[in-house]
Order: C-alpha cells, then sequence, then structure tokens
C-alpha cells in the first residue's frame, strides 16, 4: 500500500497496523479510529443538518455501519474519506426524515459577546441559503468545503464523475451566490 503512514511514536503502531488491528476485531484500534476521526465526520454532518445534536446522531449512527463494514475497505489510505462519506449519508437520511416531519426553523445561537448586526444578518442569510437546499446539496457542500475532498473523493462518494461533481458543485455555488444576493 502506497499511503504516508504516520506512527503512533508511544506504542511504535501505524495507521495502517491499527486498521488491520480493527479489522482482525481489535477493539481498542477501532476506538482509536472512533477518536481520531469522529471530528470531521461530525463537521461535515453539521453543515448537512445544521444541528449539532442531530449532527453528533449521524456520527453516531455512522459508527456500527463502519464497524460492519469495515472489512469492505479496499484502499485503506482512504480510510478518512469512506468514514466521512458513511456519516454524509447517515446525515442526509436524518434531515431527510426531519425535513418530512417538521417545520423548518432558523437556529441562531446567542452568545454574551456583542456581535456586529451585519456579521449576525450574513449569518441568518447564510443559514437560511442552506436550509433551502437539499440534504444531498448540502452534503456535496460539506464534503468539498469542510472535510476538503478533492474532484476524485468527491465523485466516489456521489457516484457522479469528476466532471459531473464539479459541473454540479459549480452551479449549485452559483445558486448559492444568487441566493445570498452576491452574483
Amino acid at each position: 500500500m502506497s499511503m504516508a503512514i504516520a506512527s503512533d511514536t508511544s506504542l511504535g503502531v501505524t495507521h495502517e497496523e491499527r486498521l488491520q488491528l480493527a479489522l482482525a476485531g481489535d477493539e481498542a484500534a477501532f476506538a482509536w479510529i472512533v477518536e481520531t476521526y469522529s471530528g470531521d465526520m461530525a463537521q461535515v454532518c453539521l453543515v448537512v443538518v445544521g444541528d449539532l445534536d442531530m449532527a453528533d446522531e449521524a456520527v453516531a449512527a455512522a459508527w456500527p455501519i463502519v464497524w460492519r463494514k469495515l472489512s469492505s475497505l479496499r484502499e485503506p489510505e482512504r480510510l478518512r474519506a469512506w468514514l466521512i462519506s458513511i456519516a454524509a449519508n447517515q446525515a442526509r437520511q436524518m434531515a431527510r426524515a426531519r425535513r418530512r416531519r417538521s417545520i423548518r426553523e432558523i437556529a441562531v445561537p446567542l452568545n454574551d459577546e456583542p456581535v456586529d448586526s451585519r456579521d449576525r444578518d450574513a449569518e441568518i442569510d447564510l443559514k437560511y441559503a442552506l436550509e433551502t437546499l437539499s440534504p444531498d446539496e448540502r452534503a456535496l457542500l460539506a464534503l468539498r468545503y469542510v472535510a476538503g475532498f478533492d474532484s476524485n473523493e468527491l465523485a466516489r462518494a456521489t457516484g457522479l464523475s469528476p466532471s459531473g461533481t464539479r459541473a454540479k458543485l459549480a452551479r449549485l455555488l452559483d445558486r448559492m451566490r444568487r441566493e445570498l444576493g452576491d452574483a
């Protein structure tokens, strides 16, 4: 395998070795994977669902799937992208279910610090613009701009070609710009 492997110097165990241990059923190695990648997964899920608790639920729902399907991972160097894709899929499913059964609202976090009203307005505008997108569209934005997926990783996650993914992303960004009045 041609991935650059970092070592855990305290134990002398590489990422690849931990993955192999997890594949063999080692719960401690799997716990290390959970600890290492949960934050990245949660960031993407938060963009998809727009709610911290629901994002955490999506990540939690992804882990049993990961445990069951870990042996199907063909490219260990893509572990991070594979994990994030599974979590994003869970978040999309949750967002679709929520959309079917609830009224949409914009949650604006309040804190004690004074906030420039223009910043608050821009935040509300962005939240509204994100709410108008489908869960799949929010997931595409999250995978690209939160997780940092490149065109090839996006293509694998969405089932589109890299050029199709870039075109869909460009159309989506144009629509967001129009929605926000920046076009």
